[in-house]
């Protein structure tokens, strides 16, 4: 009598869902404790199972547990990772979204220092639709795509909001060593469910046509094609 097939980790833990980064099909990738991770070998990103993402209420507890003051100069100091290569880029008077910005904008209003117009957005501290009807010469989203459950509908409707020659500019930390995934601090945060690589954004990049910049590491700048208007 042959020996029963081993039954494989996605039959024993139902289908694995597609990559919710870019669609593709997605493959197991490692279970840490009760949590199931999976991988996508086409945008190189890592999410957790939709299964185990927190609830909205969970989250929003977590959030008010950071101490990201805008008037920290450290605080500052990290993003500004982010913000001097992109002031580098702008036009003097650009219009922009802090896309996720928080309960402590920091970042806008750094960039509102340099001169720029910055309207907030964030699901549960700035929900106001309003700023999501207009379209921008930027838009920032600094440690927020890890976040996301739906991560292919936030880029689409990040791309929308961005005019002709607009920029898309990132901070997220790059997720780099598959060996040290189940103790990387950044995982364990319970509100992170999506991780990218960079080849993740150079991938989301070509299929979109635009350009891509990674100026620091954890920080990517994504260019709308089209002379600005």
């Amino acid at each position: 009598m042959n020996p029963s097939p081993r039954t494989s980790p996605a039959t024993r833990a139902g289908p694995i869902p597609p990559c919710p980064v870019c669609a593709a099909p997605a493959a197991p990738f490692q279970t840490i404790g009760n949590q199931r991770y999976h991988r996508c070998p086409a945008c190189h990103a890592r999410f957790l199972a939709p299964a185990h993402r927190p609830t909205p209420g969970d989250e929003r507890a977590h959030y008010l547990t950071h101490e990201n003051h805008p008037d920290d100069p450290g605080y500052r100091r990290f993003l500004n990772r982010l913000a001097t290569p992109l002031l580098a880029r702008l036009a003097p008077g650009a219009h922009g979204l802090d896309y996720g910005c928080g309960p402590g904008p920091a970042l806008a209003a750094m960039l509102r220092e340099a001169g720029h117009d910055v309207a907030l957005y964030d699901p549960f501290f700035a929900p106001d639709p309003a700023p999501l009807a207009d379209t921008y010469d930027f838009v920032t989203c600094t440690e927020a795509a890890e976040h996301f459950h739906h991560p292919a509908e936030e880029f689409a409707r990040l791309r929308a909001l961005l005019r002709p020659g607009g920029w898309l500019a990132i901070m997220t930390c790059f997720q780099t060593d598959d060996d040290r995934f189940a103790n990387w601090r950044y995982r364990k945060d319970p509100t992170h469910v999506v991780f990218y690589r960079e080849e993740t954004f150079h991938h989301l990049a070509r299929h979109w046509g635009w350009s891509c910049a990674v100026p620091h590491k954890d920080v990517v700048l994504m260019q709308r094609p089209g002379a600005p208007t």
